[in-house]
């Protein structure tokens, strides 16, 4: 996961984050004793990985942040499956008025899986080393200052607003190390950093787990930490396994799995509903067409009443069939779950008589145009490609011709930074689930200038992308950022199409299988 357009490949994306869970571990079906005479209840976790690391100042990867969820715990989480509900997790927390300063106040007693207590020291270290090691979730801390005030308070100071911080704390990249033993093993707060080894073997948290082993390429094995201050775990062993996506449903069906996450909405079709039970949400992927904004590389695109005119060319319906069960169509490039989600929007609706007539209007008259997309990338049941084709057959209705132009994806992300290319359709999923990670999205923003869109090409849109920024509070913030993305059905490059489905499939015999949205699965919560 990076501050980019997400690329799954086809065999990541069949499972992304996805595994099957069983009660079978080692062979004992679920027995045996530990080494401290509790008996001991396994489950084995199948994945396919795209696991780098269980260091969680270095982790931004899917399996990475499932390891991560299990190992630490951050200052604060969400509740459920809400992406809106903050919790406590170490912190309470306070924002100031002016969304400057956040304020944390560590809580409770929690400790480390070696019994020594959480401190604020530590809740600093770790965000220092993150801001420090400049990683790929660096980022998330970008312009905070970190401040320990007293021995039960630390106070994060922004340059300018940031009403999001509260929400991007959650992340599991933000989980917190003891600091006594991660900088006994080569941890600093610098890019001198030499503790990632360490934190491969042995986890430094204060979650429900830690590691017993640890293969980035086979699997790594959790056990119950001791002196975890929350509910003890009813699997007080965990197995997560590398395998094939495919061997998922063989499991399910079969019985032997417990849960298996983001099967395909293809591949719960036909499960046996007695057995398994399909949890359906909306995930926090968003599936969008662009356009090159620039008329030296756009041409007949760069016309905002082009764009306007297919945005009511598209039948989003067929999409979503093509996506499968659980999609949905946003009005807007924010997740319809987030604050600030625009549920439908008039502009980004399927008219066929609007928009022959917005197209003529545009001065378009049949001339090729091609369409960027990374051929080894899935959208809930469909390739790319075949939603690219369905595309590519729709417009033709209004006399639109598209050229595909499928690329790999370790070349097509390259090809749309450029901002040379003339239009595609693409991917992204949220860092974090607040409505600002879509400020990218807006005049001269990283994402905004691939399609190269200028705030002189929407003055309006950039007035209220600032204004949304500034926003204070909940109701307010949600209203700014409806009205920034109303702004931009009208004037902007990106048509928002589908947010694929998120999928757990569960045992009927397990209980508060609770997937959130950005944190995935804790095993500790299952019984």
């Amino acid at each position: 996961m990076n501050r980019s357009i997400k690329i799954i490949t086809a065999v990541a994306a069949a499972a992304a984050v996805s595994w099957a869970v069983t009660a079978c571990g080692d062979g004992n079906n679920g027995g045996g004793t530990s080494a401290n005479g509790q008996a001991t209840k396994t489950l084995t976790a199948n994945d396919t990985f795209d696991l780098k690391t269980a260091d969680p100042a270095r982790s931004f990867e899917f399996t990475g942040g499932t390891v991560v969820h299990q190992l630490y715990q951050t200052v604060l989480g969400f509740k459920g499956n809400s992406v809106k509900d903050l919790i406590p997790q170490l912190c309470s927390y306070t924002i100031s008025k002016d969304n400057k300063t956040v304020t944390l106040t560590l809580d409770g007693t929690h400790h480390f899986s070696d019994g020594s207590p959480v401190t604020v020291d530590d809740i600093v270290f770790s965000f220092k080393r993150l801001q420090g090691i400049k990683g790929n979730p660096s980022f998330m801390l970008d312009g905070v200052d970190v401040e320990k005030v007293d021995d039960k308070t630390v106070k994060l100071v922004s340059k300018t607003p940031n009403p999001q911080l509260p929400y991007i704390l959650p992340n599991t990249s933000l989980g917190i190390v003891n600091s006594k033993q991660v900088k006994a093993h080569g941890g600093t707060e610098g890019t001198d950093d030499k503790a990632e080894q360490w934190l491969d073997g042995h986890s430094e948290g204060s979650g429900p787990y830690e590691l017993e082993s640890y293969n980035a390429q086979s699997q790594v094995v959790f056990k119950a930490n001791p002196h975890y201050d929350g509910p003890k775990p009813t699997y007080n062993r965990v197995v997560l396994q590398n395998v094939d996506a495919s061997t998922q449903k063989v499991n399910v069906q079969a019985g032997t799995a417990q849960l298996a996450y983001s099967l395909g909405p293809d591949q719960v079709k036909d499960l046996d509903k007695s057995k398994a039970s399909v949890l359906t949400d909306e995930s926090t992927e968003t599936i969008f067409m662009w356009f090159n904004m620039d008329p030296q590389y756009g041409k007949e695109v760069s016309n905002p009443t082009f764009i306007q005119g297919i945005r009511h060319a598209i039948d989003y319906s067929k999409l979503l069939d093509l996506a499968g069960t659980g999609a949905i169509q946003p009005g807007g490039m924010v997740p319809v779950s987030f604050l600030g989600g625009l549920k439908s929007d008039p502009a980004n609706s399927y008219d066929l008589a609007k928009a022959k007539q917005l197209i003529s209007q545009s001065g378009y008259s049949g001339q090729t145009i091609s369409v960027l997309y990374s051929e080894d990338v899935s959208a809930g049941s469909a390739q790319m490609g075949d939603i690219v084709q369905s595309v590519q057959a729709q417009l033709k209705a209004v006399g639109v011709n598209l050229k595909l132009n499928p690329q790999p994806s370790s070349t097509s992300l390259d090809s749309f930074r450029s901002g040379k290319m003339q239009a595609g359709i693409a991917y992204w999923g949220a860092d974090y689930p607040d409505p600002a990670d879509y400020l990218v999205f807006t005049p001269d923003q990283s994402l905004a200038m691939r399609a190269q869109w200028t705030t002189a090409r929407g003055k309006k849109d950039a007035k209220l992308a600032a204004a949304a920024s500034a926003a204070n509070g909940d109701a307010a913030r949600s209203a700014a950022y409806i009205a920034m993305q109303k702004q931009m059905n009208i004037d902007g490059p990106f048509i928002p199409l589908f947010q694929p489905a998120s999928i757990t499939v569960a045992a009927t015999s397990l209980k508060d299988v609770v997937p959130n949205p950005v944190l995935g699965i804790s095993f500790g919560d299952i019984h």
